[in-house]
C-alpha cells in the first residue's frame, strides 16, 4: 500500500486500492462563512447569526456543510495527486454529514482509493474514492465517497 506521493499528479494506473492519502488541515474562519454566504445565498441564520445561534442545538454558528465540503475537495486537490491528470470531478456517490463544523475549527480529509475502472474510450478510467473529513479532535465531521476521472499513462514513444 502507497502513502502520499512524493511527485504530483499520478495517473489512473498509478491508483492503488487501499491506498490512502491524508491532507493538510485548513482552519474554517469567518472569512469563509461569510463569503460562502455571499457566494450561494445561503444566509441561514445559524450561519450568520451568533445571537440566533445561541438558541439552537448547536449553541453557537456553524458553517455551512456544503462549504466544508468544498474545502475538503479543494484539500484534495492540494495534495497534487490529481495535478495534470484529472479528466473531470464525475460524481458524488454519497455524502453524509454527522458532525457541525464550527468556525474556528481545523478540518483535513482523509482519502481512501476503493475502487479503479479503466475508461479507454475517455483515456484513463474512474477512481472511487472515500473520502472522510475530520476535526482537530480526529472526529469525522462528514464522508462519503467521490468518483473522479483521471489520465492513463501516456504511451512511450515508437523508436
Amino acid at each position: 500500500m502507497s502513502s502520499t506521493p512524493l511527485r504530483r499528479g499520478l495517473y489512473f494506473e498509478e491508483f492503488e486500492i487501499g491506498q490512502k492519502i491524508v491532507t493538510a488541515g485548513r482552519t474554517v474562519t469567518e472569512a469563509d462563512v461569510v463569503g460562502f454566504a455571499g457566494l450561494s445565498g445561503d444566509y441561514n441564520q445559524m450561519h450568520v447569526d451568533a445571537e440566533y445561534s445561541k438558541n439552537t442545538p448547536f449553541g453557537k454558528r456553524v458553517a455551512h456543510g456544503l462549504l466544508v465540503l468544498s474545502i475538503a475537495s479543494g484539500l484534495a486537490v492540494q495534495t497534487g495527486i490529481l495535478e495534470g491528470t484529472v479528466i473531470a470531478f464525475r460524481e458524488i456517490n454519497s455524502w453524509k454529514f454527522s458532525r457541525p463544523v464550527y468556525l474556528g475549527d481545523t478540518v483535513h480529509a482523509v482519502l481512501t482509493v476503493t475502487e479503479t475502472k479503466p475508461a479507454p474510450r475517455l483515456g484513463g478510467g474512474s477512481v472511487l474514492i472515500r473520502i472522510d473529513v475530520r476535526n482537530q479532535e480526529n472526529k469525522s465531521v462528514m464522508k462519503g465517497t467521490w468518483t473522479v476521472l483521471v489520465l492513463s499513462r501516456p504511451e512511450a514513444p515508437h523508436a
